[in-house]
Parts: structure tokens; sequence; C-alpha cells
């Protein structure tokens, strides 16, 4: 298998990649979360490494969990207890053992998309 994954985040509002942010990745089975990595994003808003790397990959059903709600208190774009974006779940498949996926978060204080890149 020479699969992997990969990720990284931008904010939309301001223009910029989102640094600082916590991504922890979950295999789903059924029910069932296994966290299997966590990482934090560098000042280009991506992982230094592949959040899930080839010689750990295998295909099925993952959860990117970005937690985001700290980095827009921090960028000054969110306050208060309760905010509209705090942790933002993206829950995906993987199909193809020796395929590179890459899930990207466009995050802004009150909205947020995803892809699949390359």
């Amino acid at each position: 298998m020479t699969g992997y994954l990969t990720t990284h985040v931008l904010d939309t509002a301001r223009g910029c990649p989102a640094q600082g942010i916590k991504i922890a990745l979950y295999r789903v089975s059924g029910n069932s979360h296994r966290k299997i990595a966590e990482t934090v994003t560098n000042s280009d808003g991506r992982t230094d490494a592949p959040i899930l790397p080839a010689d750990q990959f295998k295909t099925g059903t993952y959860e990117l969990i970005f937690f985001a709600g700290e980095y827009l208190r921090e960028t000054g774009q969110a306050n208060g207890e309760i905010l509209f974006l705090d942790q933002v779940p993206i829950r995906f498949g993987m199909s193809d053992a020796d395929a590179h996926y890459h899930v990207p978060l466009l995050l802004s204080p009150y909205g947020m998309s995803t892809y699949r890149g390359s």
C-alpha cells in the first residue's frame, strides 16, 4: 500500500493559512471511534507530515476533527462561551489503497467547506 492522508486549514475570512489548529484523526467502525493521530497546523496551515502516513494507511471510514474554536478566539474572529463553529468534524471514506487523499478545511467564523484535494 502506498496510500496516505494529508490535510490543511485555510482561513477564508482572513485570506491566510490557519496556524495552530489542533486536528485529531479517528478511524470509524459503526458507532466506534478510535483516535489514531493528533497534530497541529504549522505556519502554512498544513501538518508537518501526513496525518496518516503510508506505513499506517488502511482503507475505511475516518473522521478528522478540527478544533477551530480556540483559533477563532485567538484571531479575534469569535468570542463568547458558545461559538457557531468550535469543533468541526469531517467524516469521509478512503477506498483506494494506493491513493493520496487530501482533505482540507476552508474555515471562517460562520462557515466551513471541504473537498477532496490533490
